[in-house]
């Protein structure tokens, strides 16, 4: 791992220094300045010279252009690519997203251009000198996120930057400058202006990352939240019956869950931290009282389908919605393993993603009643049941029940399944016995002496 980062570095370095042997200003810029100020190694390197996009590829036998009207190319150096962006302003952003001028500029003006003055830092990378036109080195030392210029003017031109600011003062563990965090409550609305896409990553970064919690409590806060995910907001002030729930209303333990995130390497999976974020927002929508107490009859059901819902709004990749929703539907299951039969006990420890299942079981519980006698059960079954028990070959095959005789169609599907079923819980254990399971059943469909 050092070994590639060092390597990183270097390489970032050796742009910088052929773009000056060929006589432009080069620096590095941005998050890497920003991170390396703080110590942590950057995921990245981005570098900004006074070279056109046409002496950039010039210097660079390998170049990928991928915003050359912003003056941006990508050079690839060791294999791996690096943003290469000349000095520019940028005006007019009808959309508040994309500016439909740009000029190029200097250093100063590329700078002034810029988000929040903790990205707004120029480094030499061979003698370690910043530059630094717009206090970012107070406002690290501060740790603090404040636009640069008018936030107002910042946000305006660029919707998503009012997010990215949420996403820094929780990842970084800063405060946002009060200017600039006022400015984010007066122009929420306007988040609803970007796409869909540029909000899931955003949020996405957001709720994988360290103090994703604080940062649901900033976009609550900021009224972000309302505007890109009311049925998250709305969680807020449904109580739950404290026997089980003591840790307070749906919204404070939505909250509990992300604090249990697992982070190898910093990250948590996307997949379980959406999955944590919605489990339980069902809740709003069929929360009721009675004599009893206080009930979500059909929670998991509704709750699916309004996750559903915000995963199309968001435009999730297929692939990544039916795991997120399957952990949704499957997340209240476990209060019954104790009782399940072999068969059904078994279809569920063998279910795909079944460690991200399990994972959200212990969240849930957890930040609730605190109870893991469930998972704990699950894990021990894992144990004990070796793969070929769980995930036995198939005793039958529909070629199988066409030479009994049957014909094809829909009932071979309820067959083999209830063939499986008796395989799993014991009942049989060879194909004679799966023949004569299936005869008992549905009948022998040949004529006799056939």
């Amino acid at each position: 791992m050092q070994d590639t980062v060092n390597r990183q570095k270097d390489q970032a370095a050796e742009i910088v220094r052929r773009l000056r042997e060929a006589g432009h200003e080069a620096f590095w810029v941005g998050g890497c300045v920003r991170d390396l100020l703080r110590g942590e190694a950057p995921e990245d390197y981005d570098i900004v010279t006074s070279a056109r996009p046409e002496q950039v590829r010039g210097i660079f036998s390998r170049t990928v252009p991928v915003g050359e009207r912003f003056g941006i190319c990508l050079v690839i150096e060791g294999g791996a690519p690096y943003e290469v962006a000349t000095f520019r302003t940028e005006a007019d952003y009808g959309d508040g997203r994309r500016p439909s001028r740009v000029a190029f500029a200097t250093a100063e003006e590329d700078v002034r251009r810029r988000d929040f003055t903790i990205n707004g830092l120029l480094m030499d990378p061979f003698t370690g000198e910043i530059v630094d036109r717009v206090e970012g080195l107070r406002d690290i030392e501060r740790r603090l996120i404040r636009t640069i210029g008018d936030p107002e003017e910042r946000f305006t031109e660029d919707h998503l930057r009012m997010l990215r600011a949420i996403r820094f003062a929780a990842t970084l563990g800063f405060e946002i400058e009060p200017a600039t965090f006022s400015a984010i409550r007066r122009r929420a609305a306007d988040i609803r202006r970007i796409s869909a896409e540029r909000i899931r990553d955003e949020l996405s970064r957001l709720l994988t990352g360290g103090e994703a919690r604080r940062g649901l409590e900033l976009l609550s806060e900021s009224g972000l939240l309302g505007e890109i995910l009311p049925e998250v907001h709305a969680l807020q002030g449904v109580d739950q019956p404290k026997v089980f729930h003591p840790e307070g209303d749906v919204w404070e333990h939505t909250l509990r869950l992300i604090v249990l995130l697992p982070r190898p390497n910093g990250k948590a999976d996307p997949r379980l931290a959406w999955a944590a974020l919605l489990h339980d927002v069902g809740k709003a929508v069929t929360r009721s009282e009675d004599a009893t107490g206080t009930h979500f009859y059909g929670h998991v059901q509704r709750g699916e389908e309004i996750a559903a819902a915000i995963l199309r709004r968001l435009r999730f990749s297929r692939e990544d919605s039916e795991t997120i929703l399957a952990l949704i539907r499957g997340h209240m299951l476990f209060m019954n393993v104790r009782e399940m039969r072999p068969n059904r006990l078994k279809r569920l420890l063998r279910t795909p993603d079944f460690a991200l299942h399990l994972e959200l079981h212990r969240m849930d519980c957890l930040g609730s009643h605190g109870l893991l006698d469930h998972y704990e059960f699950c894990r021990q079954k894992l144990e004990e049941y070796p793969e070929e028990e769980l995930r036995p070959p198939r005793l039958l095959t529909g070629a199988d029940l066409i030479d009994m005789g049957f014909k094809p169609g829909p009932v071979f599907k309820e067959i083999l399944r209830a063939v499986e079923d008796a395989q799993l819980g014991g009942e049989i254990a060879d194909a004679v016995e799966a023949r004569d399971l299936v005869r008992e059943r549905w009948g022998d469909p040949k004529p006799p002496g056939d």
